[in-house]
């Protein structure tokens, strides 16, 4: 790491929001996940679960909807910022976009995935192995476009970022009786960590060594899973997030493991759940005027599809809010969120 200073990034209302910037030796920034750092490539697939229309993308840059489900940027996008690669990293389905753009960066995620496979089949969306496919087939382009030896470097000197789970359990085990009549939530954990197990390895043999493993976000505190016993004050829903700690202690335990078992890997956990679980307790402290309800609702049932331009309700000012629809913090809290995990975990691997 070659130096970090801070840096005023986005001011909003009176809250000054500020990211750390980090002057390191990274040449690109990859990502796999699910709606939470899906740049777009859902708009790509046929499925129902897509963001490609108002008032998402209302405060990104040129006010358009870009298939992120935010008012604006998502965290891996200021992490892209932060590390001096650039403000975006751009879907690897969108064909605006080619190699010269997905050297610096690329998101293969979809919206709606998770580790099980089971669970993208849920929403018809991109399933973690065929993110892993594309990932292999943009390895061989890499290489055609730079030649083996710079691509090599380029992927090594990458940093890789993994973010879902949290579809695995509110769509799948707690929505189907498929995996939830034949595992306990236990041995459900422990599939799941061996999935990413196994993900993780398979990015390590493709050249990847600095990877940062995002655990999950205290679910139970999602205005979605607060709906159903929805009023003013309400509390989360406990056992979400109980699992949420438990399968996140798994995740870290594999983070040790793998860092022992692989002599030249850098991998980190990032512990999303801290971070939003503080900004949700105590949004006032961050500049938020509320914790609990979305910006953009559905009315009665809070669904993240139903945020459109015909929802009953829209707040004029999105990073007031923790979260901008019923499943996904607003740009501003996405900010927040990457600047605890730039200071708390990635940093540590550059």
């Amino acid at each position: 790491m070659e130096g970090i200073k801070v840096i005023p990034l986005l001011l909003i209302g009176r809250f000054l929001a500020q990211l750390i910037v980090i002057h390191a030796k990274v040449s690109s920034i990859i990502v796999f996940g699910d709606s939470s750092v899906d740049a777009g490539n859902n708009n790509y697939v046929a499925t129902i679960l897509k963001s490609n229309f108002e008032p998402y993308g209302r405060d990104f840059n040129g006010s358009h909807p870009t298939g992120r489900f935010c008012n604006g940027r998502i965290a891996t996008d200021f992490i892209s910022e932060a590390l001096g690669i650039r403000s975006i990293v751009p879907a690897y389905l969108d064909p605006q976009y080619g190699m010269v753009d997905f050297v610096r960066g690329v998101s293969f995620a979809s919206a709606g995935t998770g580790y099980d496979n089971l669970t993208s089949a849920v929403l018809s969306v991109i399933p973690l192995s065929k993110e892993l496919d594309y990932f292999k087939e943009y390895h061989a382009k890499m290489r055609d476009y730079l030649g083996a030896l710079e691509a090599e470097k380029v992927l090594r000197d990458a940093l890789y970022v993994i973010s879902l789970g949290t579809n695995d359990f509110l769509e799948n085990y707690y929505t189907l009786p498929t995996r939830s009549t034949v595992y306990s939530i236990q041995e459900y954990q422990d599939f799941l960590q061996g999935i990413a197990k196994t993900f993780i390895i398979d990015l390590y043999s493709l050249g990847a060594r600095k990877i940062s493993l995002a655990g999950l976000p205290p679910m139970g505190c999602l205005p979605l899973e607060r709906t159903p016993n929805y009023f003013p004050g309400s509390n989360c829903t406990h056992e979400y997030n109980v699992v949420a700690k438990q399968f996140n202690v798994k995740l870290q335990q594999l983070v040790t493991s793998l860092n022992k078992r692989i002599h030249d890997i850098q991998l980190v956990y990032s512990d999303v759940y801290k971070i939003l679980s503080d900004i949700i307790k105590n949004p006032r402290f961050f500049g938020f005027e509320d914790g609990h309800v979305p910006c953009c609702t559905g009315g009665k049932y809070e669904i993240s599809y139903l945020c459109n331009r015909f929802s009953s309700s829209t707040c004029k000012a999105a990073n007031k809010y923790v979260f901008w629809d019923s499943f996904h913090p607003s740009e501003k809290a996405n900010l927040i969120v990457a600047d605890y995990i730039l200071k708390t975990a990635v940093k540590r691997i550059l």
